[in-house]
């Protein structure tokens, strides 16, 4: 990662800088987006640089760049730095100011920061599950907003690390919401559940393409919130990110899901997913596998 962008230029990354009053640093002020890069080409971009237009609308900051701008440099920068295989990060804050509660008056720059990371598939993963925990959903009723802040999402990861497993199943009393960075999603008798896109889940560009493959591929599927009871009965049951792909689970708490292996559904919506990425960013070659 030689290089990277800040605010809209791409630089060294040893010349990078953010001031210390940064609200982005100081508040967790600003929004972000990590897009998925096969073949040197960015995945599902246009859906990812529109959610994070969106994300600063719903927190009152409006991104000065245009999808297509954010594009050309993102493009740009991927190829700079080699990345084939690997991840595209970016934040946008509401930039630098005395610090203080309130929105600056009037508004100053926003401070924008890219850069790029080679991350190989998680095929093991993929292939044979992982596991996961529960655990009470404490963040903010804003979920829908890909914000800078975390730490709820931080703290329940660290939890699901610390008890040797990969995920935490986050829910709201009985209501099963999202992992900690990942949606989650169940199979029961052939049928797809995902909790509804509202306020206390975030969207997953993933998420939204299962969906797009599940009526390509006449899977039945419904968007509608489901509860502890439904995920511990569930014959299937897998979490979506844009890092993670689609990535079953085959034990929750020390309880086996299913048969304890990756199911028939879940197999079946990973190659419909698989087709996607071929389709926009070209073929899965053996070392790209």
């Amino acid at each position: 990662m030689e290089f990277v962008i800040l605010n809209g230029n791409i630089i060294n990354r040893s010349e990078a800088s953010i001031d210390i009053e940064d609200r982005g640093y100081q508040f967790g002020d600003g929004v972000y987006e990590v897009i998925r890069v096969y073949n040197g080409k960015m995945f599902t971009a246009q859906e990812h640089l529109e959610r994070i237009l969106l994300s600063a609308k719903k927190i009152g900051m409006e991104i000065t760049f245009t999808v297509e701008e954010m594009k050309t440099l993102l493009a740009e920068l991927i190829q700079k730095n080699n990345v084939q295989l690997g991840t595209i990060y970016m934040q946008f804050s509401r930039g630098v100011s005395p610090r203080n509660h309130p929105f600056p008056v009037p508004a100053v720059p926003q401070s924008f920061v890219a850069y790029t990371k080679e991350i190989v598939r998680p095929l093991a993963n993929l292939e044979n599950g992982v596991k996961a925990i529960l655990k009470d959903d404490i963040r903010w009723l804003l979920c829908d907003i890909k914000s800078l802040n975390l730490l709820g999402n931080v703290m329940a990861k660290q939890e699901a690390v610390a008890a040797g497993c990969y995920e935490a199943i986050q829910h709201r009393g009985d209501i099963v919401t999202e992992g900690s960075s990942s949606n989650i999603s169940i199979i029961k008798d052939g049928k797809m559940h995902t909790h509804p896109a509202d306020n206390l889940i975030l969207n997953g560009i993933t998420r939204r393409k299962i969906i797009e493959v599940c009526e390509k591929g006449s899977i039945p599927y419904v968007e509608a919130a489901f509860t502890l009871a439904d995920l511990e009965n569930a014959d299937e049951v897998f979490l979506s990110s844009t890092t993670s792909e689609i990535t079953p689970i085959v034990e929750i708490d020390g309880k086996q899901v299913g048969n304890g292996m990756p199911g028939p559904v879940t197999k079946k919506i990973q190659v419909l997913f698989d087709k996607e990425i071929e389709t926009e960013c070209g073929s899965l070659t053996a070392n790209m596998k």
